[in-house]
């Protein structure tokens, strides 16, 4: 699928759906031109072949789908590749997509294999709002890589519900043996690294875009992306100290797992040495001896069942005594 917004000064933005005469539309240097593809088919995706004769090595990036974040300068066209990313769920995770972005004078071409919804929003903004495509193909460039960046913080609160919940657990009652929540802890911590290792890059590619001059990108546009570098710089530290809190909430629930396995054994334990007297007092009398003089004693029975139980008891206020139990 093709969508394309085409400007010229005084008129209203054109939204055009399908393949068009790009060639013509951007040989015009008064007009403006977004073209987004969206799942093109081989038709739509030969646009960047004959239309704007883009370089097979960008064409290889933008068809594997599986580049990272890159930026080349071709001299007449700028070529990004600026991955997305969306939350699922606990049990999806992170899910990756690639951006492609060709900056030309005064075209931008995008292409995109998942329908995000950041698009949408962007459609529906550039047909309100002439000023995302009226002010130039470089400010529509920065707009969508804001709105990429932005798209984030989503991810981000998303994180932070779900590493808040983890804590609550593993601070709360829970079993020894609850397997999920492990599982909550090792996939949330995957899914952080994750971003991270997709918001580095993005990082050092956004300060050369705000640090160096590009003939095609205005350098009233510096700010701009040093505002976006200072997002994603602020989305790593995030990333971080989620990091931090769900390597501290794993320390505590391990912590709580020794803990009350020692006390299961100490329990055990007590439990033992209060057991040892009267068995070595049963093992003893139990020989088969034929001289014992408390074999033959009219009240042997109870007085062992006595010393056994005055023996347990004792042990147990000596445990007390010591705040053993």
């Amino acid at each position: 699928m093709i969508k394309s917004f085409y400007y010229l000064p005084g008129e209203k933005i054109k939204v055009i759906d399908g393949i068009a005469d790009f060639n013509k539309m951007s040989s015009n240097p008064d007009a403006i031109l977004w073209i987004d593809l969206c799942k093109p088919t081989d038709d739509e995706s030969f646009i960047l072949t004959h239309d704007f004769k883009f370089h097979p090595l960008a064409i290889e990036d933008v068809i594997s789908e599986k580049s990272r974040t890159k930026l080349d300068d071709y001299e007449r066209y700028i070529f990004l590749v600026f991955p997305m990313v969306d939350y699922i769920g606990r049990e999806e995770g992170l899910k990756n997509s690639e951006l492609d972005l060709f900056l030309l004078k005064n075209t931008l071409v995008t292409v995109h294999y998942d329908e995000h919804r950041i698009f949408d929003y962007l459609y529906a903004r550039a047909e309100r709002d002439d000023r995302l495509i009226g002010r130039g193909a470089d400010y529509c460039f920065h707009a969508i890589i804001d709105t990429v960046v932005d798209n984030y913080n989503t991810t981000l609160d998303i994180f932070e519900y779900e590493v808040d919940q983890i804590e609550d657990d593993v601070l709360g009652e829970h079993d020894e043996h609850d397997e999920d929540m492990l599982k909550s802890i090792f996939a949330m911590r995957r899914d952080i690294i994750q971003l991270k290792r997709v918001v580095m890059p993005q990082k050092e590619v956004v300060n050369q875009m705000s640090r160096q001059n590009y003939p095609l990108i205005s350098n009233n546009l510096s700010p701009y992306f040093s505002d976006i570098h200072d997002h994603l710089v602020r989305i790593n530290e995030m990333a971080d100290a989620h990091r931090d809190i769900l390597n501290s909430s794993l320390e505590i629930y391990y912590s709580s797992i020794s803990t009350k396995t020692n006390e299961i054994i100490k329990v055990l334990t007590i439990l033992t040495a209060i057991f040892i007297p009267p068995t070595f007092l049963v093992g003893l009398w139990g020989m088969n001896f034929a001289n014992m003089p408390e074999l033959a004693h009219e009240y042997g029975y109870m007085v062992s069942l006595g010393v056994m139980f005055v023996l347990m008891i004792g042990m147990i206020l000596f445990f007390r005594f010591k705040k053993w139990i």
